[in-house]
């Protein structure tokens, strides 16, 4: 068989799966010994190994010293702030434990391509994977798949054996849904993220919680997708009857939206229009005026994913598994109301 591949390179786990006739994939579960695979494809494709003499140069390295020191990252939707933010926390802690960071990104949240990516994970030897999904189709898959190594997910879905390490997204809703309240305000709409979005959902319901607590009527939130141009957008709309004296926006570049479309129509912020946002993103304390909003610590929960699989602390899974608490930061952006 070593015939039929080119003499200047090593043979790739592409070679196998070809000269073996199944997927990459299927490689990839024989060598992380999947309980799926039948023991009549496990031998070809064990016998392919051998007659190439194939095997992943991380994982002899593994071998060789017992451990891969790595740890890998599922990621969805890198390019917002809270997952990125995620992934640069995770890095750092690792960094600080001596384990190296492997990172695969979803393009997408259909089954196939969570598969593979755990696949691309799990041949390069990770010895857990943190999860950072946001979305709960995510966890809908993952729930279905047999994962061979310990994971924790960034983000918890209050399901039974959930593995979720989080903010309590509820109660920093609450803190800055109660600082308008205790402002004055009382006709308070809510900016809120996309539907599927854990965090979203979340922050929706510490809203209309604090609400209902305060016996403060409210209107509908609207779904939003949390980009600027959408916070514009909905800002625009909701000025054409301007029934509101504040907003809670569910991140802070949807609140920057908001605040450039009360602006475009002459009305003052906090003077007229009082706006909070949720994340505390670096350009938050720049914007005009600078945003009262709400803060995660996201090295914390960076450093207790990595504590968590690595079990280095006495039972530390009770503790670590507790909830952040986000901080309120107030700024500028909020002020009693005009009327």
């Amino acid at each position: 068989m070593s015939a039929d591949l080119p003499k200047s390179r090593a043979p790739s786990i592409r070679d196998v799966a070809r000269l073996a006739g199944v997927s990459h994939q299927t490689v990839s579960r024989v060598l992380n010994n999947h309980p799926s695979i039948r023991e009549t494809t496990k031998a070809r494709v064990q016998q392919v190994m051998d007659e190439l003499q194939y095997r992943p140069n991380r994982a002899a390295r593994a071998l060789s010293r017992g451990t891969s020191r790595t740890i890998g990252v599922l990621s969805a939707s890198s390019s917002q702030y809270g997952p990125a933010s995620g992934i640069a926390a995770i890095q750092d802690a690792a960094r600080e434990a001596g384990y190296y960071v492997n990172t695969a990104n979803l393009t997408s949240a259909d089954p196939e391509t969570i598969e593979a990516a755990l696949d691309h994970l799990m041949v390069q030897s990770v010895e857990g994977i943190v999860v950072i999904a946001p979305q709960m189709r995510v966890f809908d898959v993952l729930e279905q798949l047999s994962i061979a190594v310990p994971y924790v997910t960034m983000q918890s879905t209050g399901r039974q054996n959930d593995h979720g390490l989080s903010f309590d997204q509820i109660a920093g809703a609450r803190a800055a849904t109660r600082h308008l309240i205790d402002l004055g305000h009382r006709n308070i709409y809510h900016l809120a993220g996309p539907q599927d979005w854990i965090e979203a959902e979340a922050r929706m319901r510490g809203f209309l919680d604090e609400m209902g607590a305060m016996d403060v009527p409210t209107t509908a939130p609207i779904l939003g997708d949390w980009t600027a141009d959408f916070g514009y957008y909905a800002g625009r709309e909701l000025l054409r009857v301007r029934d509101f004296t504040a907003i809670f926006s569910s991140n802070d570049q949807m609140a920057l939206g908001l605040m450039h479309a009360i602006r475009d129509v002459g009305l003052d912020i906090p003077g007229d229009v009082s706006v909070v946002g949720f994340d505390d993103i670096p350009e938050a304390a720049h914007f005009w005026p600078p945003l009262t909003t709400v803060r995660q610590d996201f090295a914390e929960i960076g450093r207790r994913c990595v504590a968590l699989l690595l079990d280095e602390i006495t039972d530390g899974p009770d503790e670590l598994r507790t909830p952040i608490i986000p901080e309120l930061i107030v700024r500028s952006s909020t002020g009693p109301p005009a009327f």
